[in-house]
C-alpha cells in the first residue's frame, strides 16, 4: 500500500468485496493498514442478481464483515439482463456502481482483490488475443480514472497465501461457482493452471520487466509532450515544429479525438516522421497560423458527434463533460458551434477550425451559450463545460505489481 500512495491524512478506503477468499483477505489487510494511518475502510458488496443464491451470498458477506468489525454497504444491480456479452456488461455495471458508491462515501481509493494468479491468467488471455507490448505488462497495481484511483495491492501475492491467512484468522469465505464454468475462458485457464504457483510459471517476473519498460515509455511520452505540446481547454493543442516521437503524437491525437484507444500506428508513424497538414483518426493537423509557429491539432469537424440533451454529467463528443442544472426544462442541447461561429470571429483569436468545433448550448435552435468564449445570452450560462477526454495525453505512469521490489 505504501508505494501506491501518496494518501491523504486519515484516508478513507473503499474495498470491493465479492465474498470470496481474495477480497475478504484484502478487506482485513486493508483495515489493518488503514488503522495504522488513522484512516478507515468501507467494504462494498455487489449483489449482481445473476444467480438465485447471489442475494444470500451478498447478505452473508455483509454479516461476515460486520462480525470482524468492518462496516459494509450492500449494492444491488437490478437491470442486468441475460444475453450476449453478459460478463463484460456485468463488469462494466459493477465498476459503475462501485464508483458511484465511492463518491457517496467520499473515497477516492477503490481497492480490488486481484492477485498473482489473476495476473497470470490475464497475461495468457492477452497473449491469446494478440495483445501488444503494453498489454503484456498485465494489470496495473495502480490506475487513476476520473475521480477514482483503482488499487490492486495483492497483485504479487499467491492466492494460496490469502486462503491460509483467512483460515488462520478464523474467517470463512464463499466459493463462486462461476469459477468452475468451463464455457468461459478464464475459468478454463484457472483449471489448467491449478496447482501451479504463479511464480513457478516465470510469468510474474516477466510481466514486471515489461511493466517497468511500459512505465519508462509512458514517462518518455509525458516528457516529450511537456516540451512540445500545449493542450488547451477548448479541446485542441498547439504542437511545436519538427519531427516528434510517434508514441507521443499518438497519445496527443487520442486525447484530442476523445478516443479510448490509440489510433492506427502506421498512420501515426508516417505523420510523426514528417508532420504535415492531414486528417487522422478524427483529428486535423494544420499550420498554427496566428497562434504561432508549429501545428494546430484540432478535432475534425465532420467527425464530431450529433448534439445531445444537456444534462448534468452528460459527455458530448466523448470529450466535453457538462455539469450544472439537474433538470432541462428548456430542452437545451449541447453540440458543435459550427456555422454559428461566424458571429464570434471578431471577438476571438481562435482560428475558424477551432471555433467551429467548440461546444455550444442551444435552445429552440438558438445559441444561448458558448462557455469557452465566455458567451451567454442570458445573465448566466446554465452549464459548465469541461474538456474531459476518456484518456489524458500523459496520465500517471504504469505501476507494475513488483515495481518497488525489483526497480
Amino acid at each position: 500500500m505504501d508505494r501506491l500512495g501518496p494518501f491523504e491524512p486519515r484516508p478513507i478506503l473503499a474495498v470491493a468485496v465479492s465474498g470470496g477468499a481474495d477480497s475478504l483477505a484484502l478487506a482485513i489487510l486493508a483495515n489493518r493498514w488503514a488503522g495504522r494511518q488513522n484512516g478507515s475502510i468501507i467494504a462494498l458488496v455487489v449483489d449482481h442478481g445473476l444467480r438465485p443464491a447471489s442475494a444470500d451470498e451478498a447478505r452473508i458477506t455483509v454479516e461476515r464483515l460486520a462480525g470482524i468489525g468492518i462496516r459494509a454497504r450492500l449494492l444491488l444491480l437490478s437491470d442486468l439482463a441475460r444475453g450476449p456479452a453478459l460478463a463484460e456488461r456485468a463488469r462494466i455495471a459493477r465498476y459503475a456502481i462501485l464508483a458511484e458508491a465511492c463518491r457517496d462515501v467520499g473515497s477516492v481509493h477503490l481497492l480490488l482483490g486481484h492477485h498473482a494468479a489473476d495476473q497470470v491468467e490475464t497475461l495468457v488471455m492477452r497473449v491469446l488475443r494478440g495483445s501488444g507490448t503494453h498489454g503484456l505488462a498485465g494489470m496495473a497495481a495502480l490506475r487513476e480514472t476520473a475521480g477514482l484511483r483503482l488499487l490492486r495491492p495483492l497483485l504479487d501475492i499467491d492466492p494460496t497465501r490469502l486462503r491460509h491467512f483467512l483460515t488462520a484468522s478464523g474467517v470463512d469465505w464463499i466459493e463462486d461457482p462461476s469459477n468452475q464454468d468451463a464455457s468461459a475462458l478464464r475459468p478454463r485457464l484457472r483449471q489448467r493452471l491449478a496447482g501451479q504457483a504463479p511464480e513457478a510459471t516465470g510469468l510474474p517476473a516477466a510481466m514486471a520487466s515489461v511493466g517497468r519498460l511500459r512505465s519508462r515509455e509512458e514517462a518518455g511520452i509525458a516528457s516529450v509532450l511537456a516540451k512540445r505540446a500545449a493542450i488547451r481547454p477548448e479541446g485542441f493543442a498547439l504542437l511545436s515544429s519538427g519531427r516528434i516521437d510517434a508514441a507521443a503524437l499518438s497519445a496527443l491525437v487520442r486525447t484530442i479525438a476523445g478516443l479510448a484507444y490509440p489510433p492506427n500506428a502506421g498512420q501515426i508513424a508516417d505523420w510523426a516522421a514528417e508532420p504535415r497538414p492531414a486528417t487522422v483518426a478524427g483529428v486535423r493537423m494544420m499550420p498554427a497560423g496566428r497562434l504561432g509557429d508549429g501545428w494546430l491539432v484540432v478535432r475534425e469537424e465532420a467527425a464530431i458527434m450529433a448534439p445531445v440533451q444537456a444534462t448534468h454529467g452528460v459527455v458530448w463528443d466523448n470529450r466535453f463533460r457538462l455539469s450544472g442544472a439537474r433538470g432541462n426544462p428548456n430542452k437545451i442541447t449541447a453540440g458543435k458551434l459550427g456555422s454559428d461561429s461566424v458571429r464570434f470571429r471578431r471577438d476571438s483569436d481562435l482560428p475558424s477550425a477551432v471555433l467551429r468545433t467548440l461546444p455550444a448550448l442551444r435552445s429552440g435552435g438558438r445559441v444561448i451559450a458558448v462557455p469557452h468564449l465566455g458567451y451567454a445570452a442570458d445573465a448566466e450560462c446554465p452549464f459548465t463545460v469541461l474538456f474531459a477526454p476518456p484518456q489524458p495525453a500523459a496520465g500517471p505512469c504504469f505501476v507494475a505489481a513488483r515495481q518497488a521490489n525489483s526497480g
